[in-house]
Protein backbone atom coordinates (compact mmCIF):
# COMPACT_ATOMS: atom_id res chain seq x y z
CA UNK A 1 0.00 0.00 0.00
CA UNK A 2 1.28 3.46 -0.92
CA UNK A 3 2.11 5.72 2.01
CA UNK A 4 0.50 9.16 1.87
CA UNK A 5 3.49 11.12 3.09
CA UNK A 6 1.70 14.47 3.13
CA UNK A 7 -0.59 13.05 5.85
CA UNK A 8 2.36 12.18 8.12
CA UNK A 9 3.97 14.42 10.73
CA UNK A 10 7.59 13.59 11.48
CA UNK A 11 7.97 14.37 15.19
CA UNK A 12 11.51 14.86 16.53
CA UNK A 13 11.98 15.77 20.23
CA UNK A 14 15.40 17.37 20.69
CA UNK A 15 17.76 18.66 23.34
CA UNK A 16 21.21 19.80 22.18
CA UNK A 17 21.29 17.76 18.95
CA UNK A 18 22.94 20.40 16.70
CA UNK A 19 25.48 18.01 15.08
CA UNK A 20 22.76 15.72 13.70
CA UNK A 21 19.39 17.49 13.49
CA UNK A 22 19.99 19.39 10.25
CA UNK A 23 20.91 16.34 8.19
CA UNK A 24 18.07 14.37 9.76
CA UNK A 25 15.45 16.95 8.75
CA UNK A 26 16.87 17.25 5.21
CA UNK A 27 16.85 13.46 4.82
CA UNK A 28 13.14 13.33 5.58
CA UNK A 29 12.41 16.14 3.15
CA UNK A 30 14.45 14.35 0.48
CA UNK A 31 12.29 11.26 1.04
CA UNK A 32 9.11 13.23 0.36
CA UNK A 33 7.94 14.03 3.89
CA UNK A 34 6.94 17.72 3.86
CA UNK A 35 5.89 18.02 7.52
CA UNK A 36 8.71 17.81 10.07
CA UNK A 37 8.00 19.09 13.58
CA UNK A 38 10.92 19.58 15.96
CA UNK A 39 9.95 19.96 19.61
CA UNK A 40 13.01 21.51 21.17
CA UNK A 41 13.65 21.39 24.90
CA UNK A 42 15.35 24.82 24.93
CA UNK A 43 18.67 23.63 23.54
CA UNK A 44 21.75 25.77 24.13
CA UNK A 45 23.84 24.57 21.17
CA UNK A 46 21.81 26.01 18.28
CA UNK A 47 19.69 22.92 17.62
CA UNK A 48 16.57 24.96 16.89
CA UNK A 49 18.41 27.19 14.40
CA UNK A 50 19.92 24.18 12.61
CA UNK A 51 16.51 22.51 12.32
CA UNK A 52 14.82 25.69 11.13
CA UNK A 53 17.43 26.28 8.43
CA UNK A 54 16.86 22.70 7.25
CA UNK A 55 13.15 23.41 6.82
CA UNK A 56 11.56 22.04 9.99
CA UNK A 57 8.71 23.60 11.93
CA UNK A 58 10.18 24.49 15.34
CA UNK A 59 8.28 24.61 18.63
CA UNK A 60 9.90 25.25 22.00
CA UNK A 61 8.37 23.08 24.69
CA UNK A 62 7.24 24.72 27.89
CA UNK A 63 8.04 21.79 30.20
CA UNK A 64 11.25 19.83 30.64
CA UNK A 65 11.90 16.30 29.45
CA UNK A 66 11.18 14.16 26.42
CA UNK A 67 7.81 13.12 27.77
CA UNK A 68 6.59 16.69 28.00
CA UNK A 69 7.77 17.33 24.43
CA UNK A 70 5.62 14.46 23.15
CA UNK A 71 2.62 15.41 25.28
CA UNK A 72 2.73 19.00 24.03
CA UNK A 73 3.25 17.88 20.43
CA UNK A 74 0.15 15.64 20.58
CA UNK A 75 -1.95 18.78 21.08
CA UNK A 76 -0.27 20.65 18.23
CA UNK A 77 -0.24 18.02 15.49
CA UNK A 78 -3.22 18.10 13.13
CA UNK A 79 -2.20 15.35 10.68
CA UNK A 80 -3.66 11.84 11.03
CA UNK A 81 -0.35 9.97 11.30
CA UNK A 82 2.79 10.57 13.37
CA UNK A 83 6.29 9.15 13.00
CA UNK A 84 8.44 9.88 16.05
CA UNK A 85 12.18 9.43 16.42
CA UNK A 86 15.09 10.90 18.38
CA UNK A 87 17.17 13.67 16.89
CA UNK A 88 20.55 12.16 17.77
CA UNK A 89 21.06 10.26 14.51
CA UNK A 90 20.74 6.76 15.98
CA UNK A 91 17.56 6.05 13.97
CA UNK A 92 17.55 6.16 10.18
CA UNK A 93 15.03 7.86 7.86
CA UNK A 94 15.61 4.85 5.57
CA UNK A 95 13.28 2.88 7.86
CA UNK A 96 10.46 5.46 7.75
CA UNK A 97 8.35 3.76 5.08
CA UNK A 98 8.71 0.41 6.84
CA UNK A 99 7.60 2.00 10.10
CA UNK A 100 4.57 3.74 8.59
CA UNK A 101 3.25 0.94 6.39
CA UNK A 102 1.43 -0.93 9.21
CA UNK A 103 -0.55 2.24 10.04
CA UNK A 104 -1.99 2.26 6.55
CA UNK A 105 -3.02 -1.38 6.89
CA UNK A 106 -4.89 -1.09 10.19
CA UNK A 107 -2.35 -0.90 13.04
CA UNK A 108 -2.68 1.78 15.71
CA UNK A 109 0.86 1.83 17.02
CA UNK A 110 4.20 0.73 15.56
CA UNK A 111 7.38 0.08 17.55
CA UNK A 112 10.78 0.04 15.88
CA UNK A 113 12.71 -2.89 17.30
CA UNK A 114 16.28 -1.65 17.82
CA UNK A 115 17.40 -4.95 19.30
CA UNK A 116 16.95 -6.73 15.97
CA UNK A 117 19.77 -5.07 13.99
CA UNK A 118 21.96 -2.90 16.25
CA UNK A 119 25.27 -1.66 14.90
CA UNK A 120 28.41 -2.81 16.63
CA UNK A 121 29.01 -0.36 19.47
CA UNK A 122 25.47 1.03 19.43
CA UNK A 123 24.82 -0.63 22.80
CA UNK A 124 27.17 -1.25 25.67
CA UNK A 125 26.96 -4.71 27.19
CA UNK A 126 25.23 -3.18 30.24
CA UNK A 127 22.65 -1.36 28.11
CA UNK A 128 21.90 -4.41 25.98
CA UNK A 129 21.48 -6.66 29.02
CA UNK A 130 19.32 -4.03 30.73
CA UNK A 131 17.07 -3.73 27.67
CA UNK A 132 16.47 -7.48 27.54
CA UNK A 133 15.73 -7.65 31.28
CA UNK A 134 13.36 -4.67 31.14
CA UNK A 135 11.49 -6.11 28.17
CA UNK A 136 11.12 -9.44 29.96
CA UNK A 137 9.86 -7.68 33.09
CA UNK A 138 7.33 -5.77 30.98
CA UNK A 139 6.14 -9.03 29.43
CA UNK A 140 5.59 -10.54 32.89
CA UNK A 141 3.97 -7.41 34.33
CA UNK A 142 1.69 -6.52 31.42
CA UNK A 143 1.20 -9.77 29.54
CA UNK A 144 2.44 -8.63 26.11
CA UNK A 145 5.76 -9.15 24.38
CA UNK A 146 6.46 -5.90 22.49
CA UNK A 147 10.16 -6.77 21.90
CA UNK A 148 11.58 -3.28 22.51
CA UNK A 149 9.44 -1.08 24.76
CA UNK A 150 12.23 1.50 25.15
CA UNK A 151 12.54 2.22 21.44
CA UNK A 152 12.35 5.89 20.51
CA UNK A 153 11.32 5.06 16.93
CA UNK A 154 7.50 4.97 16.95
CA UNK A 155 4.62 5.52 14.59
CA UNK A 156 0.99 5.98 15.54
CA UNK A 157 -2.27 7.34 14.32
CA UNK A 158 -3.05 10.68 15.93
CA UNK A 159 -6.19 9.15 17.43
CA UNK A 160 -4.23 6.40 19.20
CA UNK A 161 -1.57 8.87 20.38
CA UNK A 162 -4.19 11.06 22.03
CA UNK A 163 -6.04 8.04 23.39
CA UNK A 164 -3.00 7.08 25.44
CA UNK A 165 -3.41 10.12 27.73
CA UNK A 166 0.31 10.31 28.49
CA UNK A 167 1.60 11.81 31.75
CA UNK A 168 5.27 10.83 32.18
CA UNK A 169 7.55 13.82 31.66
CA UNK A 170 10.94 12.17 31.12
CA UNK A 171 12.54 9.15 29.46
CA UNK A 172 9.87 6.90 30.99
CA UNK A 173 7.52 8.11 28.25
CA UNK A 174 8.28 5.15 25.94
CA UNK A 175 7.46 2.77 28.78
CA UNK A 176 4.17 4.56 29.40
CA UNK A 177 3.34 4.41 25.68
CA UNK A 178 3.79 0.64 25.72
CA UNK A 179 1.67 0.28 28.85
CA UNK A 180 -1.11 2.50 27.50
CA UNK A 181 -1.11 0.67 24.17
CA UNK A 182 -1.73 -2.59 26.05
CA UNK A 183 -4.28 -0.96 28.34
CA UNK A 184 -6.39 0.34 25.45
CA UNK A 185 -5.91 -2.88 23.47
CA UNK A 186 -4.35 -1.04 20.54
CA UNK A 187 -3.20 -3.04 17.55
CA UNK A 188 0.58 -2.85 17.91
CA UNK A 189 3.02 -3.84 15.17
CA UNK A 190 6.72 -4.42 15.83
CA UNK A 191 9.10 -3.61 12.97
CA UNK A 192 12.85 -4.39 13.02
CA UNK A 193 14.87 -1.21 12.44
CA UNK A 194 18.52 -0.33 12.19
CA UNK A 195 20.07 1.25 15.27
CA UNK A 196 23.44 2.93 14.78
CA UNK A 197 26.09 4.22 17.11
CA UNK A 198 25.45 7.76 18.30
CA UNK A 199 27.35 9.91 15.78
CA UNK A 200 27.69 13.33 17.33
CA UNK A 201 26.27 13.83 20.82
CA UNK A 202 26.67 12.26 24.26
CA UNK A 203 23.90 10.11 25.65
CA UNK A 204 21.59 11.73 28.20
CA UNK A 205 20.70 8.41 29.82
CA UNK A 206 22.18 7.10 33.05
CA UNK A 207 21.91 3.29 32.69
CA UNK A 208 21.49 2.55 36.41
CA UNK A 209 19.41 5.54 37.51
CA UNK A 210 17.16 5.66 34.46
CA UNK A 211 16.92 1.87 34.36
CA UNK A 212 15.58 1.88 37.92
CA UNK A 213 13.09 4.62 37.04
CA UNK A 214 11.87 2.66 34.02
CA UNK A 215 11.44 -0.57 36.01
CA UNK A 216 9.56 1.31 38.74
CA UNK A 217 7.33 2.87 36.07
CA UNK A 218 6.52 -0.56 34.61
CA UNK A 219 5.60 -1.81 38.08
CA UNK A 220 3.67 1.31 39.12
CA UNK A 221 1.57 1.34 35.94
CA UNK A 222 0.73 -2.34 36.43
CA UNK A 223 -1.57 -1.22 39.26
CA UNK A 224 -4.37 -0.50 36.80
CA UNK A 225 -3.25 -2.71 33.93
CA UNK A 226 -2.40 -5.92 35.77
CA UNK A 227 -3.50 -5.63 39.43
CA UNK A 228 -2.88 -9.33 40.09
CA UNK A 229 0.83 -8.79 39.37
CA UNK A 230 1.01 -5.46 41.24
CA UNK A 231 -0.80 -6.48 44.44
CA UNK A 232 0.15 -10.14 44.16
CA UNK A 233 3.86 -9.31 44.28
CA UNK A 234 3.40 -7.22 47.43
CA UNK A 235 1.29 -9.93 49.02
CA UNK A 236 3.73 -12.71 48.21
CA UNK A 237 6.70 -10.71 49.56
CA UNK A 238 4.89 -9.98 52.84
CA UNK A 239 3.72 -13.57 53.21
CA UNK A 240 7.21 -14.94 52.50
CA UNK A 241 8.72 -12.54 55.03
CA UNK A 242 6.16 -13.74 57.56
CA UNK A 243 7.01 -17.34 56.68
CA UNK A 244 10.73 -16.76 57.30
CA UNK A 245 9.95 -15.18 60.67
CA UNK A 246 7.59 -18.07 61.45
CA UNK A 247 10.44 -20.56 60.96
CA UNK A 248 12.65 -18.52 63.29
CA UNK A 249 9.92 -18.22 65.94
CA UNK A 250 9.21 -21.96 65.74
CA UNK A 251 12.88 -22.88 66.16
CA UNK A 252 13.17 -20.54 69.14
CA UNK A 253 9.96 -21.96 70.66
CA UNK A 254 11.33 -25.50 70.35
CA UNK A 255 14.33 -24.23 72.33
CA UNK A 256 11.88 -22.93 74.99
CA UNK A 257 12.38 -19.29 74.02
CA UNK A 258 9.22 -17.30 73.42
CA UNK A 259 8.99 -14.17 71.23
CA UNK A 260 5.43 -12.98 71.72
CA UNK A 261 5.73 -9.61 69.86
CA UNK A 262 7.61 -11.28 67.00
CA UNK A 263 4.96 -14.02 66.84
CA UNK A 264 2.23 -11.38 66.52
CA UNK A 265 4.20 -9.62 63.77
CA UNK A 266 4.66 -12.93 61.96
CA UNK A 267 0.94 -13.66 61.98
CA UNK A 268 0.14 -10.13 60.82
CA UNK A 269 2.60 -10.32 57.91
CA UNK A 270 1.19 -13.63 56.70
CA UNK A 271 -2.45 -12.55 57.07
CA UNK A 272 -1.93 -9.14 55.47
CA UNK A 273 0.12 -10.69 52.65
CA UNK A 274 -2.66 -13.17 51.88
CA UNK A 275 -5.30 -10.42 52.01
CA UNK A 276 -3.34 -8.17 49.63
CA UNK A 277 -2.85 -11.09 47.25
CA UNK A 278 -6.59 -11.84 47.30
CA UNK A 279 -7.29 -8.15 46.68
CA UNK A 280 -5.17 -8.47 43.56
CA UNK A 281 -7.16 -11.54 42.45
CA UNK A 282 -10.47 -9.70 42.92
CA UNK A 283 -9.14 -6.58 41.15
CA UNK A 284 -7.98 -8.72 38.24
CA UNK A 285 -11.45 -10.27 37.92
CA UNK A 286 -13.06 -6.81 37.92
CA UNK A 287 -10.59 -5.59 35.29
CA UNK A 288 -11.33 -8.58 33.08
CA UNK A 289 -15.06 -7.85 33.37
CA UNK A 290 -14.46 -4.16 32.58
CA UNK A 291 -12.44 -5.03 29.46
CA UNK A 292 -15.15 -7.40 28.30
CA UNK A 293 -17.75 -4.62 28.66
CA UNK A 294 -15.54 -2.19 26.72
CA UNK A 295 -15.04 -4.73 23.92
CA UNK A 296 -18.79 -5.27 23.70
CA UNK A 297 -19.42 -1.52 23.53
CA UNK A 298 -16.83 -1.18 20.78
CA UNK A 299 -18.39 -4.08 18.88
CA UNK A 300 -21.78 -2.36 18.94
CA UNK A 301 -20.41 0.98 17.75
CA UNK A 302 -20.66 1.83 14.03
CA UNK A 303 -17.40 1.30 12.07
CA UNK A 304 -15.00 4.25 12.02
CA UNK A 305 -14.71 6.30 8.87
CA UNK A 306 -11.29 6.27 7.20
CA UNK A 307 -9.08 9.13 8.36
Amino acid sequence: MEIEKDRVCILIPTLNEAPTIGDLVRNFHDRGFPHVLVMDGNSTDGTAEQARSAGADIRLQSGKGKGNAIIEAAEIIDLPYVLMLDGDGTYLPDDADKMLRPLFTGSDHVIGDRLAYPDSGAFTRLNLTGNYLINHFFKVAHGRDLHDILSGYRAFSLRSLREMNLRESGFEIETEMAVQAVKFDQQVAVVPVKYVKRPGTDTKLNPVQDGFRIVSTIYRLARVNNPLFYFGLIGVILALLGGVLAVYVLIEWLNHIEHIPLTILTVLLIVVGIEIFMFGVISDMLLAFHREVIREIQRLQPPKRPE
